[in-house]
C-alpha cells in the first residue's frame, strides 16, 4: 500500500442546486483534508450540507444539483476529472459508502447474502466458497448472529440497526482505502453503536484506513474522530482536534450544537433547541394548542388503559421446509406482556433485533399476532379489522416509522403526503381548511409552508422525518406510536419536535408508545420504561428507578453504555 501523506483533499468546494430562477448553495467553498489512519468527523445539523460533502466525493450529487467549483484530490488524484466508468472503479473498490438510509441502499428483492457476493464478485474478485467465507466474515464481523442463517434471509426481515450492519459489511467488502460513513449509527442502540465504532476504529488502524463520519450525534464524534469540522448553512463554521472544539469551541454555533446535547443524567423540563441567529442556545417556548385545531379533540374516552397487550407472541420463517426439523424459525416476540396508561408515555429500550419495532407493528395491526392480544382503549383489535368500535380504535393510533423516506410516496408533494389522512378521515369540511391545516402542522414541525410544493427527495434525512411526524398528527391521534422518531435528527430539531410531542400529550391527553436507543431521550421523555432482549421484556420500572437503580444484569449494562 503506498504511503499517502494526504489521503483525501477538497479546495474550494462548492455545490448548488437549481430551481427555476433560483439557486441555492448546499456547500460553499468547503476546503478539508483527510490523512490515512485519520477519522474526521462532519457535524451539523440537517440541510446543513454534510450528506452533500459525502456525494460530491464519489460524484453521486443528483440533478438539478452540480459542482460548480473547487477541486477533489484523492491519492493524488483529481476525481472531478474521471469519466463515469472511472469513477465506478473507484466506487467501492478505492471508497466504500455507508449510507444514511439502509432501507434504500439493500434490493428487498435479494437475499443478504447475494447482495454481499455481488459486491465481493465485484470488487474482490473472489468467486465460490472463498467468497461465501469472506461474506459471513463479514457479517459477523458488524455484529448479525447466526450469519450462515441470515445470509439466507432479506432485508424486511431484519430490524433497522440489523440493516444498517448490513449496510457496514458491504461498504467493507471491497477493503477500500476510504470510507464514507454517512450516519452510520442512526439506527443502532449503544450496544452496537459501540461495537461499530469500535470496528471502524480497529479497521483504521490497522489498515491506515481514512474515514468520513458525518453525523448529526455529538456522542459519535467524540467516541470516533481525530479532528471534526462544524458545518452551518453549506460552510464549515470551525474545525479543529476533536478534544478542543468539543470542549471549548470558539464559533457561536458550535457552543449552541453542544448545549443542546439531551442529558442522560439530569431530566429537564424541556429539551434546549438551537436559535444560532439571536446567538445562542436557548430554552423553547412552550406551543398552546388549546385554541388550536390541534386541541379539538376527538370524542374522549373513558377508559383509563390505552393500550393493553398480553402474552403477544410473533415467528419470522427463516427457513421454509417441508419437514418441521428442516425448518428455521425466528421466535421475535415472546411472550410480552404491558399496559399503557391513558396519557402516560410508555419507552421501550433494546438492542437492535430485541423485537420492540416487532411489537410495535404488532399493536398498529400492520402485522398479523401468532398468539395473544392486543386491545385498545379495552377494544379487542387483535388480528381484527372489521366493525365500527375496531375502525373508530384504530383511527385513535398513528405510527411515526423509523425509516422516514421508505415511509413516503416519492410520487406525492409535502403537501398531498400530509393532508391524506385528513381526506381519509374527514377531518376537514374542504379543500381550503385541509390547506390551512397542512401549512400549519409544517409550520409546528419546523418545514415551513414553502415545503408544500416539494417531493420527498428534496429534502435531508432529518427533514423527511419531519414530515412523517406532520402526517402522523394530521388525523388528530389519541395513541401515537413512535418507533425511533428522531433517530434521523439532529440535537436541535430534535429538541423541537420532542418539545412538541411533550404539548401535545400535556394538552390533548396523548398516550405514547416510545421507541428508541438513545437512553437519554428516553430518560427525558418517558414516565416508564420496558427493557427488552432477544424476543422478551427483562424489566419494566419508573424512569427514575431503572436509570438510577436497573435490577436486571441487562438493563445495567445498557444504561453503563450511555454516554455521560
Amino acid at each position: 500500500m503506498i504511503n499517502w501523506a494526504k489521503l483525501l483533499e477538497i479546495n474550494g468546494l462548492d455545490v448548488s442546486f437549481s430551481s427555476g430562477q433560483e439557486t441555492i448553495y448546499a456547500v460553499r467553498d468547503v476546503s478539508i483534508t483527510l490523512n490515512p489512519g485519520e477519522v474526521l468527523g462532519i457535524v451539523g445539523e440537517s440541510g446543513a450540507g454534510k450528506s452533500t460533502i459525502g456525494n460530491a466525493i464519489i460524484n453521486l450529487i443528483e440533478p438539478p444539483g452540480k459542482i460548480i467549483n473547487g477541486e477533489i484530490l484523492f491519492q493524488d488524484q483529481n476525481l472531478r476529472s474521471l469519466n463515469d466508468q472511472e469513477m465506478l472503479n473507484i466506487r467501492g473498490h478505492k471508497i466504500g459508502m455507508i449510507f444514511q438510509d439502509p432501507q434504500t441502499s439493500l434490493n428487498p428483492l435479494m437475499t443478504i447474502g447475494a447482495q454481499l457476493l455481488e459486491t465481493i464478485n465485484t470488487t474482490k474478485k473472489l468467486f465460490g466458497k472463498e467468497a461465501r467465507e469472506k461474506a459471513i466474515d463479514l457479517l459477523q464481523s458488524v455484529g448479525i448472529e447466526q450469519p450462515e442463517a441470515r445470509m439466507k434471509a432479506y432485508p424486511h426481515q431484519f430490524s433497522g440497526g440489523m440493516r444498517q450492519r448490513v449496510v457496514i459489511a458491504l461498504a467493507l467488502a471491497g477493503d477500500p482505502d476510504l470510507i464514507i460513513a454517512d450516519e452510520p449509527t442512526t439506527a443502532l442502540d449503544v450496544s452496537t453503536q459501540a461495537q461499530i465504532l469500535d470496528l471502524i476504529k480497529a479497521i483504521c488502524r490497522k489498515r491506515k484506513l481514512g474515514v468520513i463520519i458525518i453525523t448529526h450525534d455529538i456522542g459519535v464524534i467524540s467516541n470516533i474522530a481525530h479532528r471534526v469540522a462544524v458545518m452551518f448553512n453549506g460552510a464549515v463554521v470551525e474545525t479543529g482536534d476533536v478534544k478542543k472544539i468539543l470542549s471549548s469551541p470558539d464559533h457561536e454555533y458550535t457552543k449552541s450544537l453542544i448545549a443542546a446535547v439531551p442529558s442522560g443524567k439530569v431530566k429537564v423540563e424541556r429539551f434546549t433547541s438551537i436559535d444560532y441567529i439571536e446567538g445562542g442556545a436557548k430554552t423553547q417556548k412552550r406551543i398552546d394548542v388549546k385554541e388550536h385545531w390541534l386541541g379539538e379533540k376527538l370524542v374522549d374516552t373513558k377508559s383509563e388503559i390505552a393500550i393493553s397487550v398480553e402474552d403477544l407472541n410473533k415467528e419470522f420463517v427463516l427457513k421454509k421446509a417441508m419437514f418441521k426439523r428442516n425448518r428455521s424459525n425466528l421466535h421475535a416476540v415472546k411472550d410480552v406482556s404491558f399496559s399503557i396508561k391513558t396519557g402516560e408515555t410508555f419507552g421501550l429500550v433494546g438492542e437492535s433485533g430485541s423485537g420492540k419495532s416487532t411489537v410495535a407493528r404488532l399493536i398498529a395491526g400492520l402485522l398479523r399476532i401468532d398468539k395473544g392480544t392486543v386491545k385498545l382503549f379495552d377494544i379487542d383489535v387483535t388480528n381484527n379489522f372489521k366493525g365500527m368500535e375496531v375502525t373508530a380504535a384504530q383511527r385513535s393510533l398513528q405510527m411515526i416509522f423509523q425509516d422516514p423516506f421508505s415511509s413516503l410516496n416519492a410520487r406525492m408533494s409535502v403537501e398531498d403526503i400530509v393532508a391524506e389522512p385528513i381526506r381519509f378521515y374527514k377531518t376537514a369540511s374542504s379543500n381550503r381548511q385541509v390547506k390551512q391545516i397542512v401549512r400549519d402542522l409544517l409550520d409546528h414541525v419546523g418545514l415551513g409552508t414553502n415545503a408544500m410544493i416539494k417531493y420527498p427527495h428534496e429534502f435531508s434525512g432529518g427533514q423527511r422525518q419531519r414530515i412523517s411526524i406532520a402526517r402522523a398528527l394530521a388525523s388528530r391521534p389519541k395513541i401515537l406510536i413512535c418507533d425511533e422518531p428522531t433517530s434521523a435528527l439532529d440535537v436541535s430539531v430534535q429538541a423541537h419536535i420532542l418539545n412538541l410531542l411533550k404539548d401535545l400529550q400535556d394538552e390533548l391527553n396523548l398516550t405514547m408508545l416510545f421507541i428508541s436507543h438513545d437512553l437519554p431521550v428516553i430518560h427525558q421523555m418517558c414516565d416508564r420504561v420496558a427493557v427488552m432482549r432477544q424476543g422478551s421484556i427483562c424489566e419494566i420500572a419508573t424512569t427514575n428507578d431503572l436509570f438510577n437503580a436497573p435490577n436486571h444484569t441487562y438493563s445495567k449494562h445498557l444504561i453503563k453504555l450511555m454516554p455521560a
